[in-house]
C-alpha cells in the first residue's frame, strides 16, 4: 500500500497531538508535520510536499479557506481535507469552492477520519453526512426545476459523459469508473477532461456538487 504523507493544520496543540497519535497507528500514514497558523501551513506544505493536508477553517492569521486557495494554485497535486468544528453553510461552501476535496467535522470518529484521508488521497471526494445534506438542500431549487422540464445545463453532454459525471458524483475514482463502464482509464480521463471543459468546472469536488445540484446523484 502506498504511503500517504499528511500535514496536520490546527491552532490547538492538543487536537494536533491527538490526531497525530491516531493517524500514526495506520501503517500507510506518515505525518510529516504540524502547523498552527495559516502561513506556517502554506510554508510547511511547500517544504514537506504532503499528499493530504488536514485543514482547520479558522486560524489566528490566514484562514483555512485562503490557505487552501493558495495551495490549490501553487501545489495542485496536494489534496485538502477540511476537519473543523464549523458546519455552517458559509464555511462549508467556501471551503469546497476554494478547492477542498473533503469536509468532515471534528466530532467524527477515527474510522471516518481515516476513510476520508484515504479517499481524498485517492482523488475521491468525501463529505460528512451533515455537510452532504447541506449541499443537497442548497441546490434543491435547481433539482425541482429539472423535474418541471426546464432545460438542464448538462443536456449538451454525450450519453457517455453523463454516465461518467454521475459516477464521479457517487464518489467513484477513475479505475472504478473504467471497470463499471468497461473502458480504459485513459478513456475515462478524456471524458472527464471534456466534462470539465463543457461545464466550466475545474476539479472533482465541483463535479460532485454539480451532479448533486442537477439531480444526477441523490444523497
Amino acid at each position: 500500500m502506498d504511503e500517504i504523507r499528511i500535514l496536520i493544520v490546527d491552532d490547538h496543540a492538543l487536537f494536533r497531538q491527538g490526531v497525530r497519535k491516531m493517524l500514526e497507528m495506520e501503517e500507510d500514514f506518515l505525518v510529516v508535520g504540524e502547523a498552527s497558523t495559516g502561513k506556517d501551513a502554506f510554508d510547511q506544505a511547500m517544504a514537506l510536499m504532503p499528499d493530504v493536508v488536514l485543514m482547520d477553517i479558522k486560524m489566528p492569521d490566514i484562514d483555512g479557506v485562503e490557505v487552501t486557495r493558495n495551495l490549490c494554485r501553487d501545489m495542485p497535486h496536494v489534496k485538502i481535507l477540511f476537519c473543523t468544528m464549523y458546519e455552517d453553510d458559509e464555511f462549508v461552501f467556501a471551503g469546497l469552492k476554494a478547492g477542498g476535496r473533503g469536509y468532515i467535522v471534528k466530532e467524527s470518529n477515527t474510522e471516518t477520519m481515516v476513510r476520508a484521508i484515504r479517499a481524498v488521497a485517492n482523488g475521491e471526494v468525501l463529505l460528512s453526512p451533515g455537510v452532504a445534506e447541506k449541499v443537497l438542500r442548497l441546490f434543491s431549487n435547481a433539482m425541482e426545476g429539472s423535474s418541471l422540464g426546464i432545460k438542464l445545463p448538462y443536456d449538451h453532454l454525450t450519453e457517455r459523459e453523463l454516465e461518467v459525471l454521475t459516477l464521479i458524483g457517487k464518489g467513484n475514482n477513475n479505475r472504478q469508473i473504467a471497470c463499471h463502464l468497461s473502458i480504459s482509464e485513459k478513456t475515462v480521463k478524456n471524458h472527464i477532461s471534456n466534462i470539465f471543459s463543457k461545464l466550466h468546472i475545474c476539479d472533482r469536488t465541483q463535479a460532485v456538487i454539480y451532479a448533486i445540484r442537477n439531480g444526477l446523484v441523490k444523497i
